[in-house]
Order: structure tokens, then sequence, then C-alpha cells
């Protein structure tokens, strides 16, 4: 229910997917099974890291901790969005709505910096191959990945406090399927171009640093495979790095699309198409693109699946 425009806002009304209403259904039932799906492809990613002796190395380390922020991104979204989508339209507390924000940008700040240390982890590996054991031990591994998440919630504390920290005014309406920090400063009653400066200013050291690092990085790996004499090492080497960079691709690519291209003159059909990108369909891409293009994960997967059936006949 809405109220005059200077109320404070205590709750907001999530209108979904209002163009949907008649294939509600339909689309609940996708949008259930690619979730599931998700959650399938990322336990099993951090199962196989957990159990398999094959896998224990820093940069499967890092992806079981890239898979566990995959599933926390998503389930942050995804569960209240169903039933956004049935109910066509869902009233969500002001403190719901802060805490699905700030859960869902913690995964998203974690995976971001997750990437930038796999990235340095194949750049050890392939340009300091003599050194990379000696350099990648299980302590600093701890220490990235513990640094990797402290920092997401960091960035996204500093984010949420700044954004409490002023009036939130009606309309309480967001025509969203989910609380994001666009909708969410929109309803600001003053002083939101100063929160829009200072967010963009923290964003810098969360997700523009780390992709100039992993360009940075990207670079040396190549020019370092492209001295590699034999075509088979060279395509040895690229093989280590490939499933990285496809995900690297698919993560920002999807993450500039939505919160760096501007969003003016955009309609809200293309933004929520985006924003499903980001929260759905890459936390889906990939587990799929390390177990069809990775054969350690592949072999891990298969020496799991005979050991279980090997079992049962037993």
């Amino acid at each position: 229910m809405l109220r005059e425009n200077q109320t404070t806002v205590t709750e907001f009304l999530l209108l979904g997917f209002p163009a949907i209403h008649n294939f509600k259904i339909l689309f609940f039932f996708v949008f259930l099974l690619l979730y599931i799906c998700t959650l399938a492809g990322n336990i099993l990613i951090i199962v196989l890291v957990l159990t398999s002796h094959q896998l224990r190395t820093p940069m499967y380390f890092f992806l079981s901790h890239l898979s566990l922020s995959d599933i926390l991104l998503t389930t942050a979204i995804v569960p209240n969005m169903l039933y956004v989508l049935v109910a066509e339209g869902a009233v969500i507390s002001l403190a719901g709505c802060i805490s699905q924000y700030f859960l869902f940008s913690t995964s998203a700040g974690a995976e971001c910096f997750l990437l930038t240390m796999m990235s340095y982890d194949r750049y050890l590996a392939i340009c300091h191959p003599l050194r990379y054991s000696a350099i990648m031990d299980f302590k600093l591994c701890c220490k990235m990945f513990i640094w990797s998440w402290f920092l997401g919630f960091i960035v996204t504390l500093n984010m949420v406090i700044l954004v409490c920290s002023f009036q939130l005014c009606n309309p309480n309406v967001i025509d969203h399927f989910f609380c994001d920090l666009t909708p969410l400063l929109e309803h600001l009653c003053s002083n939101r171009l100063i929160v829009e400066t200072v967010l963009s200013l923290l964003c810098i050291p969360c997700v523009i640093l780390p992709f100039i690092f992993i360009i940075v990085t990207y670079v040396c790996i190549s020019l370092t495979i492209l001295r590699i004499s034999s075509t088979t090492g060279r395509q040895k080497a690229f093989s280590t790095c490939s499933s990285h960079l496809a995900v690297v691709c698919t993560y920002y690519g999807t993450l500039f699309a939505k919160y760096v291209v501007p969003s003016k003159g955009q309609s809200l059909t293309v933004m929520k198409l985006t924003s499903l990108l980001y929260t759905v369909a890459t936390p889906l891409i990939n587990p799929i693109i390390y177990t069809l293009r990775n054969k350690e994960i592949q072999t891990a997967l298969w020496k799991c699946i005979s050991i279980r059936v090997q079992t049962y006949f037993d």
C-alpha cells in the first residue's frame, strides 16, 4: 500500500514479472529447474574437490569456494523470486530487502576476488612453474580465500551502511524481482548523487581493480604460452586456464552489462533480463564450463561414479 511521498519506507512491494502473467507457471518450473541444476552442479564440484585426491590443488580449492559463492548468490535471489513470480508480486520488509541485497552482494564481491586469486594461481603455474609449489602452499591459499570473503563482506557492509544512513521514501514499489542496489537508490529522499558517487568509488577495489589484475595476468600468461616451442606444450598450458578464462568472460560480461553499461534509456525488461543472466544463468554456467572443459574434473567424476556403482553391486 502506497503512502505519501515523504513517509519513511518500512517495506517494499516487489512486482516481479507482470508481463508474463499468462506464463507464470511455465516460467516458475523453468526457473526452479535451473535453480536445482545450479545447486546440483556446484555441490557436485565441492564434493569432488573434497573427496578426490587428484583435485586437492590450489586451483580446485579456489574453485570449490567459487561454487560456494554461486550457491549463496543464487539462493539469496531465486527462492524468493519464485514466490514473487507465482504470487504476481510480494511484500518484503526493509530488513528483509537489505538482508537479501547484503547476502547477494557479499557473494558477488567474494566471487570477483576469488576469480582474481584463481588468475594469480594460473599465472604462477604457467609463468613460474618451478616456484609454484613453494609459493602457492596451503597456508597462502587459506589466506587468499579468507581475504576474498572478508573483502566482499566489508565492501558490501559499507554500501549497506551508506544506504541505510539516509531516509528511504515512498513510493514503496520496486519493479524488479529482488532488492538490487539501483532500485534502492531510487527511493532515497535526498543526496542520491552523493551516495551514487561514493558507491561507485567503493566498486573500484571490488570490481575494476580485480578485473585489471586478471587482464594483466592473462597478458603475461599469453606471452609465456607463445614462447613455448612445441604446439603440444602450448595446448597443454592453455588448457590449464581455459576454463577459468571462460568463467571470467561470462561473469564479468554479465556484471558489466548489469552495472557498468548506463541504465538510462534501457527498458525494465532489458534490465530484468540482464539481472536474470547474472543471478540465474551465470551460477549455472560456471559448473557446466568446468565439467565439460576440464578433464581432471571429468576423470574425478567418472571415478566417483564407478566407485559408487561398484560398491552398490558388491
